[in-house]
């Protein structure tokens, strides 16, 4: 059924939604508001959320997803042969056909972005225009499948769920490295993924934050984050700091990582899936956005605590310009600011 050719009221009540959205780690929490949206519309239906093999942990125990799976266009092909459609209504983030074609042989009705082929489109219950490139909020952009089908947004805060065991292991790494009573603790990102290197911070400007938050509290401690990817940096900036910092990158699992940054005072990183894990927290935290990706389109929405910082040429440069042109000062100014207010909520509860 094309897009035109059913109205809102024609829809029966689902109880069971599947959602399918195969991507990073950012933009797999950048669609968690969406599937909130849908367990508000419908707060009785089943919600099965598939993401990639890679990132599907990161969204395990979200309160408003009955389960969760791995799934991948290549492993799509050989699924949802066996006859019946188990689910009511599905959703698909992605530009897949196998994707598409696996949601249609188990949902009664598909919504999806319009995809290239206009046969598969023809087979949606509706096929909802995509936005050009940079002209919305990737949150934005993804509430436009749930709004296909009257689900209005129930919040655009980024949802992540930190279990207890995972708390309490956190609370016995800072035990067990000694930097449980060391204030302010830090976490730091200092790297995106290669594709991405154009948003990458300086390591020197790293060093130099580091140096400044060191001489104005002495007993700050840092956790370096990252993967593989970046370890000749992060090692560096370890070596640096010495025993005011423990390097963490490479060394946890995705969850561990999330657990420890939870219990930072404050974040400090650039624009990359870790970053969208810290926003997805709830917690203090400064962000730096390239001109090219600026904040308007990717920073954490209803976030209580963020301070974005764009490149000075935001919206009105290509990915050459570099990083560096976001200054220490301004990084410090707003990092002082940051601890400032974590300090005077901590007093006042």
């Amino acid at each position: 059924m094309s897009s035109s050719a059913a109205t809102e009221s024609e829809l029966p009540e689902p109880r069971d939604i599947l959602y399918i959205n195969v991507s990073r780690i950012g933009d797999t929490l950048l669609v968690t508001p969406a599937v909130r949206a849908l367990a508000a519309r419908w707060p009785q239906a089943r919600i099965h959320l598939l993401a990639h093999p890679k990132r599907e942990e990161v969204v395990r125990h979200l309160p408003f997803v009955h389960r969760t799976g791995p799934v991948s266009k290549q492993r799509a092909r050989f699924m949802g042969w066996l006859p019946g459609k188990p689910y009511d209504l599905a959703f698909v983030c992605n530009f897949d056909a196998p994707l598409i074609e696996y949601a249609l042989r188990v949902s009664r009705r598909v919504v999806a972005f319009r995809q290239p082929d206009e046969a598969l489109n023809a087979e949606l219950y509706r096929a909802v225009e995509h936005p050009a490139l940079q002209t919305a909020h990737a949150v934005d952009i993804q509430l436009l499948l749930p709004a296909a089908v009257g689900a209005a947004p129930a919040g655009k805060a980024l949802s992540y769920r930190v279990t207890a065991d995972e708390q309490q292991w956190a609370g016995r790494f800072l035990a067990e490295h000694g930097i449980a009573n060391r204030h302010p603790l830090l976490g730091l990102q200092v790297a995106s993924f290669p594709t991405k290197a154009y948003r990458d911070w300086p390591p020197a400007h790293f060093s130099e934050l580091c140096r400044r938050i060191r001489a104005a509290w002495p007993e700050s401690h840092f956790l370096i984050f990252g993967g593989d990817l970046e370890k000749q940096r992060t090692e560096a900036l370890a070596a640096e700091l010495g025993n005011a910092a423990t390097l963490c990158a490479g060394k946890l699992s995705l969850r561990e990582t999330a657990a420890l940054m939870s219990r930072t005072d404050l974040y400090v990183g650039v624009d990359t899936g870790p970053t969208h894990l810290m926003g997805a927290l709830q917690r203090p935290m400064v962000a730096l956005y390239h001109g090219y990706s600026p904040s308007r389109l990717l920073a954490p929405l209803d976030h209580p605590c963020l301070h974005a910082i764009d490149h000075p040429l935001a919206d009105r440069c290509t990915p050459e310009a570099e990083m560096a042109d976001i200054s220490v000062d301004r990084v410090w100014a707003a990092v002082q600011q940051a601890l400032q207010e974590r300090a005077t909520e901590t007093r006042a509860s």
